[in-house]
């Protein structure tokens, strides 16, 4: 089933009014479970003790992002703590800077995560979504895979990333430049200050080390596709229309593979979906966890 939303432009960082977002995620060591520092709306929740009240929701994040680009469902599911109750949804956005290779990014999350948990993965978060399935699928109640692939590198992407990660070794790692940016926001939103600033900033948070490793563990990735048949969990496939990077044939793939998956599809949407239109996003992920008010 394929689902066809329309766009509804929000500035970037206008969050919720009844939710104070003040916080990051510090990097954590292996064991250890990132903490999220959500302000007086939300309340702090260790899944380990409440994933049996509620839905314990990990996160993941793309190539040289970090918990600013799920900055808008966290503050979303800190808003409802207080009003859904009965079925509370506890957030932790995992660090994916440590590792350069898929499965150990997936063995970490799995080191601290709770026994069951619902998963979102947006780009290189969708490989290693798909690595945790691999690895420990009974942990998984739900899957989303945000624009994302379970394709390996064609050999023209395969030299395009070994020359990035060539040019970031002798120093000259550049983040996200303004020539990058339309690979990852559509067209209509390349003039948002707000929202291509906060993209940029999140490439010099993870800086050149972290990309190096992310670059190396993207190169090494498996061809997923052969494993997509063996998700059974309700798995919720989203993709921008726009989507430069992992084009529509990519979700489209993943959703004819995955034998209980949804498509949908935002008009007016690139790479970044989370950040560039995280309503349609959060109405998504409310239904697919089964919480909408």
């Amino acid at each position: 089933m394929t689902d066809r939303l329309c766009r509804q432009h929000r500035p970037a960082g206008q969050t919720p009014s009844s939710t104070n977002l003040a916080g990051t995620v510090p990097r954590s060591g292996l064991g250890t479970a990132p903490r999220l520092a959500l302000g007086c709306a939300a309340r702090q929740t260790d899944p380990r003790r409440e994933g049996d009240k509620g839905v314990t929701l990990i996160l993941l994040p793309g190539l040289l992002c970090d918990a600013a680009l799920w900055r808008e469902q966290i503050a979303h599911f800190a808003s409802k703590v207080q009003t859904d109750t009965a079925r509370p949804v506890a957030v932790q956005v995992a660090d994916l800077t440590l590792d350069d290779s898929i499965a150990a990014m997936a063995a970490r999350v799995l080191s601290w995560a709770p026994n069951r948990f619902s998963l979102a993965g947006l780009s290189m978060g969708g490989y290693v979504a798909q690595e945790i399935l691999r690895q420990a699928p009974q942990r998984v109640e739900r899957l989303a895979l945000l624009d994302t692939s379970a394709r390996p590198d064609s050999p023209d992407q395969t030299a395009r990333r070994r020359g990035l990660i060539d040019l970031a070794r002798r120093g000259r790692f550049r983040g996200v430049t303004p020539r990058l940016l339309p690979l990852l926001l559509s067209a209509h939103r390349l003039q948002d200050a707000a929202l291509t600033g906060a993209v940029m900033a999140m490439a010099e948070r993870v800086g050149s080390e972290a990309y190096l490793r992310q670059q190396t563990a993207i190169l090494n990735r498996i061809d997923s596709r052969p494993s997509l048949p063996a998700i059974t969990c309700p798995t919720l496939v989203i993709c921008g229309r726009e989507d430069a990077l992992t084009p529509l044939d990519h979700s489209e793939e993943l959703a004819a593979s995955i034998p209980a998956a949804r498509l949908a599809v935002i008009d007016g949407c690139g790479h970044l979906s989370t950040m560039e239109t995280p309503d349609e996003v959060n109405t998504l992920l409310d239904q697919w966890l089964g919480s909408a008010s």
